[in-house]
């Protein structure tokens, strides 16, 4: 399974941090001044995607105005509107500047339940505000370690991405979170990545034909400046959905020169 494609010329190279639940406004706008002071060492062809707390969209999206760092949310919730305390409005976050939006993360099936019902509700969300999603998927350890991480991130896919219309599909990021490998004590080597990323494409490729050769697939692993050279070497690998080394400018920059 999985079968390596030749990288594909046309094809986005995207390193995207979360930021999840860190850093107060001033501190993400330090940040991000940072990281803008440090664009001029990342290659001209990746694009660097920073999502903070709901909360710092705005200072933060001002605080990078005029450089080339794209603006992400962390999730928008299912619904357009209405009594939903605490819910973020995918038009609540299109007005700040926002790109694209993060849905499906591991922690948020795991914590907040999201399902592949709840999932399908936000991806119209995101599309109908004129906002990219960035949809991940991966497996838990005793998926993985039971020879199941195939079905699982097939599932993943046919129940949320298969639904996309041809141009809806034209713009989704799919990253590919390893959950079995974090805070496990696991690692997940390259080639592990390239496997998986391979099978991704495969199944993308049975729904959506040629297209699905465009489409950019992130390690959501833990990459880190020494790693990720060797990770983003791999033919299916075109780019990193980063954790903690995106709080950090110098690594997080150092990640994105890694290509």
């Amino acid at each position: 399974m999985g079968q390596p494609s030749k990288k594909f010329k046309m094809r986005n190279k995207i390193v995207a941090g979360n930021w999840k639940m860190n850093t107060t406004p001033a501190e993400g706008v330090e940040l991000a001044i940072a990281l803008k002071a440090l664009m001029t060492e990342v290659p001209s062809d990746v694009e660097l995607v920073i999502a903070p707390p709901f909360t710092h969209l705005d200072a933060v999206s001002k605080a990078i105005a005029g450089s080339a760092i794209a603006l992400s949310s962390q999730d928008c919730a299912a619904e357009t509107a209405g009594a939903y305390t605490g819910e973020i409005a995918a038009s609540m976050i299109t007005p700040f500047g926002a790109k694209y939006v993060i849905l499906g993360h591991s922690e948020r099936r795991e914590y907040y339940g999201e399902t592949s019902a709840t999932l399908n509700n936000k991806m119209a969300q995101v599309y109908a505000n004129g906002l990219i999603p960035i949809y991940c998927i991966g497996e838990k350890l005793d998926e993985r370690e039971s020879g199941k991480h195939f079905d699982i991130v097939k599932a993943q896919i046919e129940e949320v991405v298969y639904n996309l219309t041809p141009e809806q599909f034209d713009a989704v990021v799919i990253a590919y979170e390893p959950v079995w490998a974090i805070g496990t004590g696991k690692t997940a080597s390259a080639d592990q990545a390239q496997e998986i990323h391979a099978y991704i494409r495969e199944v993308l490729a049975a729904k959506f034909g040629d297209k699905a050769a465009k489409t950019p697939i992130l390690y959501g692993g833990s990459c880190k400046p020494s790693n990720a050279q060797e990770i983003f070497s791999k033919a299916d690998v075109d780019g990193g959905l980063i954790g903690g080394a995106a709080l950090v400018a110098a690594d997080f920059v150092g990640i994105a020169k890694s290509f």
